[in-house]
């Protein structure tokens, strides 16, 4: 419906109550409505699915056309980099934003900061969410309230062309409301659990989970070590879970993102079921560590499998963990992969220990042999050293070559004397090219950072500190912050504004008239900074 539909329909609305509403002005409940038009989290959630389908869908017909996010721990952090995104390129399309399990651990929890291990409060997850969406919203509200006020100026002006194009750009408006992908880690319990937690998130407007397959009490970040993965049906439950939590709240298109620790996890906890030779429980247990004994050797407390008529004994570890043959984190990543999407996954996402699209790759097209249209979300962590990787895959790669390599000591390369060389201008370019190249040969559908600005806040707040309580005292911030914010034209220079101040003086008008005491008058301080953002 258009702007000028809206005034039509309240305006007749208006009219069938008589006087009673005759203070009410159809074009003010016009753009209060345009304003926030998203009136709950599942119309949020249903919109947000539609767009990764069509945006997985046209990446189907050209891997150029891969997504991106950054993650979030706050909901101004991704109001700010909508805001940014289409500030610098016109769109939102393509860009999605990250909700990391991590940082909700670190920066969330009452308890304090924790590692990521699922320790947190799980209510915490939904609750981000929300707040996210409450800041793209305000995001929406604040830009097209600004349009209504230049349309009121060139009304004043009489200026009926600028007016036309202004009711056009209202029109066309693009929201800041992206879709958000919201990590469940491993479900924080059982598949009940699991299916609990994931109608609180799509409610709040998740259109897409991502969960994990360890297990729910021994959670692990990715990049650590100590992870323990559950056998295949136990994550397939889960997975359900989170497909009839879709299905359930109306949300036809949900996304179920499935992840793999296989790759860096050489734990279970649990020998899977296996009801005959090949099945997905005897897969799973094919991987594990054992040992062929005779039934004298039977010892006290032994588990044991028989496979093909050989009694086979399980390695079992002091903590009662069963561990996995080495080398064999790959194949267990491919068996996991192909499982899931087999079962009502949308998108992968593998763990990987570093960044490296050839290894990526090398699995997708294992999967891809069996799934043709995988697709996977890939971690670009700050947990890698991308330096000392890309450097390191360039010094190999050359070495290869016969390159003459007595120049460089590959265990020193991170070093700032290596800065500047061909190496490591050949790496920075790999490094820039990594994602366009992981989306066209390694089927990675999305790529996201997990922890952004948990480190551009914690570098931004050292070199302030620095500076201000230093010898530039004041010209620390001025010269470094604001000063910045006026030249690049960052609207939170104008922090009152950002703040919604200016919403709340439209909305005083409305309901006050000429009576309304509004915050933005001449003395504002605001002021001063003009047009400058």
């Amino acid at each position: 419906m258009s702007y000028q539909d809206h005034i039509r329909q309240v305006g007749a609305l208006i009219e069938s109550k008589g006087g009673p509403w005759s203070g009410i002005s159809a074009e003010a409940v016009a753009r209060m409505r345009l304003q926030n038009r998203f009136q709950t989290g599942l119309d949020i959630a249903r919109y947000t699915a539609a767009i990764m389908r069509r945006d997985m869908a046209a990446y189907d017909a050209d891997p150029s056309q891969y997504t991106q996010s950054l993650g979030c721990w706050h909901g101004f952090i991704g109001q700010q980099k909508m805001i940014a995104v289409k500030k610098h390129f016109g769109t939102t399309k393509g860009r999605y934003l990250y909700l990391s399990g991590w940082m909700i651990a670190a920066l969330r929890s009452e308890f304090g900061p924790l590692p990521d291990q699922s320790m947190h409060e799980k209510t915490s997850v939904p609750a981000l969410i929300e707040e996210l969406y409450t800041f793209l919203r305000q995001a929406d509200a604040r830009e097209l309230g600004g349009l209504y006020r230049q349309i009121d100026a060139a009304r004043e002006a009489g200026d009926e062309v600028t007016e036309q194009k202004l009711l056009d750009q209202v029109d066309t408006y693009q929201t800041h409301v992206v879709p958000i992908i919201a990590d469940i880690d491993a479900g924080f319990g059982n598949a009940e659990a699991t299916y609990l937690l994931a109608k609180k998130m799509i409610e709040a407007g998740a259109c897409a989970l991502q969960i994990e397959n360890q297990v729910s009490d021994e959670k692990q970040c990715g990049h650590q070590d100590g992870k323990v993965t559950v056998p295949h049906e136990d994550f397939l439950a889960k997975v359900r879970a989170c497909r009839y939590a879709f299905l359930e709240l109306g949300v036809e298109d949900g996304i179920i993102v499935t992840r793999t620790d296989s790759l860096g996890a050489g734990l279970t906890k649990q020998i899977a079921v296996s009801n005959e030779p090949g099945d997905l429980g005897d897969q799973y247990n094919s991987f594990l560590d054992c040992e062929e004994i005779s039934a004298d050797q039977l010892a006290n407390g032994d588990v044991v499998i028989n496979r093909g008529g050989k009694l086979l004994r399980p390695k079992r570890l002091p903590s009662n963990l069963f561990q996995f043959r080495a080398g064999t984190g790959e194949d267990r990543c491919v068996l996991d992969s192909i499982t899931s999407l087999q079962n009502g996954a949308d998108l992968l996402w593998i763990e990987t220990e570093k960044p490296h699209v050839e290894q990526i790759a090398g699995m997708m097209d294992r999967i891809r042999a069996v799934v043709p249209n995988a697709k996977l979300v890939y971690n670009n962590s700050p947990s890698f050293n991308w330096t000392l990787n890309f450097r390191q895959q360039v010094f190999d790669a050359w070495s290869a070559e016969g390159r003459d390599m007595s120049n460089y000591d590959r265990a020193r390369l991170m070093s700032v004397d290596y800065d500047g060389t061909d190496l490591a201008d050949e790496a920075d370019e790999r490094i820039r090219t990594f994602q366009a190249d992981g989306a066209r040969r390694a089927g990675i559908f999305h790529h996201l950072i997990t922890l952004p600005t948990y480190h551009t806040a914690a570098l931004s707040t050292d070199n302030l500190a620095r500076e201000y309580f230093g010898r530039q005292g004041m010209l620390g911030y001025v010269l470094n912050v604001q000063r910045q914010e006026i030249r690049q034209g960052i609207a939170c220079v104008k922090h009152q504004n950002m703040s919604g101040s200016d919403i709340g003086d439209d909305h005083k008008e409305y309901f006050a008239g000429e009576a309304a005491l509004k915050a933005g008058g001449i003395h504002n301080t605001m002021n001063q900074f003009g047009e400058a953002a």
